[in-house]
């Protein structure tokens, strides 16, 4: 685990939000120069603790609108049949995250898709053609009640 100082925290923090800030600006807020702040957002990338910057799109607003959570169980669980399975999600844009789990099912898929038809295509064609698949079960999403890609951060201050 890196070593990070409160001003590293708060860094983070900010950018967790506010992607799109001006480094004199983010130096403004964590209370550092300029200078002083890009070197230590250099060094945040260079160890891998800042692995990049995106902007948070609506997924309505592009026509996304059924979300739905999967969870995959393999038939067999030797690398080779996880490793293809693996290689198959990673493949799949309507998955946008994918977690291997303890229990009862192996995976959980985060899939985002048009409407139902849609789904059913993804499921039928892709997830239930994949070898290995001995069961899936969805759910979807009925409302968002809270969305955030930002980390909790708050236990580096204790």
């Amino acid at each position: 685990m890196a070593a990070l100082d409160r001003t590293d925290l708060r860094i983070l923090a900010v950018l967790q939000g506010e992607g799109r800030i001006t480094n004199a600006d983010l130096a403004e807020r964590v209370s550092l120069s300029p200078s002083a702040c890009l070197r230590r957002l250099q060094r945040l990338e260079a160890e891998g603790i800042l692995t990049g910057y995106t902007a948070q799109v609506d997924p309505q607003a592009v026509g996304l609108g059924l979300q739905a959570f999967v969870r995959v169980q393999l038939t067999k669980h030797e690398s080779a049949a996880v490793e293809r399975f693996v290689e198959l999600v990673n493949g799949w844009d309507e998955v946008v995250a994918c977690y291997a789990l303890t229990g009862d099912m192996d995976y959980l898929l985060h899939v985002y898709v048009a409407d139902l038809q849609d789904f059913s295509r993804f499921l039928l064609d892709r997830l239930l053609n994949a070898a290995g698949v001995a069961d899936v079960n969805s759910s979807f999403v009925l409302r968002t009640v809270k969305r955030s890609a930002a980390l909790p951060l708050t236990q580096w201050e204790r």
